[in-house]
């Protein structure tokens, strides 16, 4: 049993950092994908089950100079109150370390949730400052910090609150949990043929995540824009494609180290073309490498959905991170929806799927598929750099 699942909150107030980053809509502030907000609920919900009380921390948005209308937690706090369930309070503090929210936690019962403003309308937040962590510190008995999405940070109350609390009294909460569990088995415990599949539109953005599962993989399928760099790298013609030139090198250098190590690099034999990148543009197909001039490849073809299905298809561990082309226009997500359903039939036939990058995990919602894949990651940024091998601050605080 997990640290936190044998703990007993009975009578303790439980400092959550929570990931509530959600997205509102522009003009009424509403929540467009609670996906954050109900992933955390199980957390919450065994602390209340126990008898303790629960004050969640989080940001929202990107405040630039303080307190700001759209970027504060109130406009959360009627759907906290849908998640958690009729008879759970839900508290405000319109600040997160003023008077207000210690008078408030001071007098919280059992049963009561208490949600913090936004931490980001302090620059002491990401700043990592001492002083504000230790504030924060104070409102909580035992901190949790149940906030994947923000463990690659250094801030104040991801990774330097925890050093004001012993060890007995700092752990993860369930979904940070489960979260590094399944990194973990991808990365460390993987089992073989382990295919990752990495798209997106730049080389430069998954450099380090491609050199690492050099070491891990067994097969790499490259999708997405990232892909015509390593087509014109390897001489051939890719027309108005995407291409990072600066990364030729490097697409060349990640390709003979593939071969030395005898990892197999899956790149799309042909491509859906077109004649501007617009969702009304006139489309065709041609091989990959032989794009005519004024076409830009904008998904993978039909030839290449089977190849890739195919790699998928006798995978036993699948790590996606990237869609295979502009799935947002409908003329160009033939391609990512095939591989979601390519994981899917894996998984389904034993495979581990974990899935993870905003656009992989709304292809895979979009498309129907979040329930036949072993693990949907909330991590995005955070899920990157761990698979890049990069040790997360917020991770690490908890071990000290």
């Amino acid at each position: 049993m997990s640290k936190f699942s044998a703990y007993n909150f009975a009578g303790t107030k439980a400092l959550i950092r929570v990931d509530f980053n959600v997205p509102l809509d522009k003009q009424t502030q509403a929540i467009t994908d609670d996906t954050r907000m109900t992933a955390a609920i199980p957390t919450i919900k065994k602390i209340l089950n126990d008898g303790g009380s629960v004050i969640l921390m989080s940001h929202l948005g990107r405040p630039k100079d303080g307190p700001e209308e759209k970027s504060s937690l109130k406009h959360l706090i009627t759907h906290l109150g849908k998640l958690l369930g009729e008879g759970t309070p839900v508290l405000f503090a319109n600040d997160c370390i003023g008077e207000q929210a210690f008078l408030t936690s001071g007098m919280m019962r059992a049963g009561e949730v208490l949600l913090l403003e936004n931490l980001r309308f302090y620059k002491e937040e990401e700043k990592g400052d001492e002083g504000f962590a230790k504030k924060l510190a104070q409102l909580g008995d035992v901190y949790i910090n149940d906030a994947f999405g923000t463990a690659h940070r250094e801030h104040a109350s991801t990774a330097v609150i925890a050093k004001f609390f012993p060890a007995d009294k700092k752990m993860f909460g369930l979904l940070m949990e489960s979260e590094v569990a399944a990194a973990e088995k991808v990365l460390l415990k993987a089992d073989k043929p382990f295919t990752a599949i990495i798209g997106g539109a730049k080389v430069s953005d998954k450099i380090l995540i491609l050199e690492n599962l050099l070491e891990r993989a067994t097969d790499i399928i490259i999708g997405g824009g990232m892909a015509y760099t390593f087509m014109k790298a390897m001489g051939g013609v890719i027309g108005n494609s995407l291409c990072e030139d600066d990364r030729l090198e490097t697409a060349k250098m990640i390709l003979e180290k593939a071969e030395a190590k005898g990892v197999n690099i899956h790149l799309p034999s042909d491509s859906v073309i077109a004649d501007k990148f617009a969702a009304d543009a006139n489309t065709s197909v041609a091989p990959s490498n032989h794009i005519p001039d004024g076409w830009m490849g904008l998904d993978i073809g039909v030839n290449a959905c089977n190849q890739f299905s195919n790699v998928l298809h006798h995978s036993k561990t699948i790590l996606w991170n990237g869609p295979m082309g502009v799935f947002e226009m409908e003329k160009f997500q033939h391609g990512t929806k095939t591989i979601a359903e390519a994981v899917a039939v894996a998984t389904q036939n034993g495979a581990f799927s974990l899935v993870g990058g905003g656009d992989s995990v709304a292809a895979v919602n979009d498309f129907g598929f979040a329930d036949k894949v072993s693990y949907i990651s909330t991590g995005g940024g955070a899920m990157l750099e761990f698979f890049e091998g990069k040790e997360l601050p917020g991770i690490a605080a908890m071990n000290k």
